[in-house]
């Protein structure tokens, strides 16, 4: 059976002295970090101070129960990420969803069986990781990304989406009461994909695009400035070119023929040509496909 990697960190959450030691030895077993909390809040702090890779929590502990640490954890961005799997002795069927609404990915019944326990875990950390480096990629392509879930709550973004909720001061506060509501809203109408919402109660215009729907019922979306130029306007401001140029560049990204942009833009080909000929040297290129390309990512990234 293949066991999960040796530098996961594990922190398992139960108030059972039984059910903590047969864990640990367990996870020790296999190789893992394992970090020992006997309640909710004591979980919160030690889950700050060391980011655990997976965490294992019992349903029912005093002081604060699983239910309302999940919820804790999940409302926090930096631990929000992580895989929890449910921990559980209780039978109905209502607790048990109550659990993955509280965002657990999966439960195991007590007494805890260690087969199935490991099984489990590697699945969700290979989940988790597969996540991370997507996440990761994107952070780097400097586009204006987040998730949220199905309550509308932010899980994730990239940093320039961070820079840009910024720049429109929408704060802890509203991303909670303004945010959140806007997005359930929304999301009850089915929106398709490619589909916008503009945000309200902010001083600066945002929209929002939905870009994908995730395999764990979580949407991808696109944020966007609703200050920024689009189309020839943009590529204008961005590439530093003439009026005329940046509207002969945004017909010819638009696939259109030397003929075609000259029927639109109400000029002689040849003078599309003179045009294409200035834009190219600006463009560091040699030809209209690449300086086609150029314009199409400026405007990918912000529609």
């Amino acid at each position: 059976m293949m066991m999960p990697a040796a530098s996961d960190t594990v922190l398992v959450v139960d108030d059972s002295a039984d059910a903590l030691s047969l864990i640990n030895d367990t996870l020790e077993r296999a190789g893992m970090d394992v970090l020992v909390a006997l309640e909710g809040k004591q979980a919160l702090t030690i889950a700050r101070r060391i980011r655990p890779d997976i965490i294992l929590l019992d349903a029912l502990m005093p002081v604060m129960n699983g239910f309302e640490t999940c919820s804790a954890l999940k409302a926090d961005p930096s631990l929000a990420s992580i895989p929890v799997i449910f921990m559980t002795g209780l039978a109905d069927t209502e607790d048990v969803v109550r659990g993955l609404e509280v965002g657990g990915v999966d439960y195991l019944t007590k007494p805890i069986r260690p087969d199935e326990l490991l099984a489990r875990m590697k699945v969700h950390l290979s989940n988790a990781r597969l996540t991370r480096s997507a996440q990761s990629a994107l952070d780097s392509t400097g586009q204006h990304l987040l998730t949220v879930n199905v309550r509308g709550e932010l899980l994730w973004a990239t940093p320039q989406a961070y820079a840009l909720l910024a720049r429109a001061r929408a704060d802890e506060q509203w991303l909670q009461q303004a945010l959140a509501p806007q997005l359930v809203r929304w999301f009850a109408h089915q929106p398709e994909l490619g589909q916008k919402l503009a945000l309200s109660q902010l001083d600066y215009p945002l929209t929002v695009k939905l870009v994908e729907h995730l395999p764990n019922g979580e949407q991808l979306l696109k944020l966007l400035d609703g200050e920024r130029p689009g189309g020839a306007a943009l590529l204008r401001q961005q590439l530093a070119l003439t009026e005329r140029e940046s509207e002969v560049l945004f017909w010819i990204a638009n696939g259109k023929t030397n003929r075609e942009a000259s029927e639109i833009l109400a000029m002689s080909p040849r003078t599309v040509n003179k045009h294409l000929e200035q834009i190219f040297p600006k463009l560091g290129v040699e030809n209209r496909t690449s300086a086609a390309g150029i314009a199409l990512r400026l405007m990918a990234d912000s529609d």
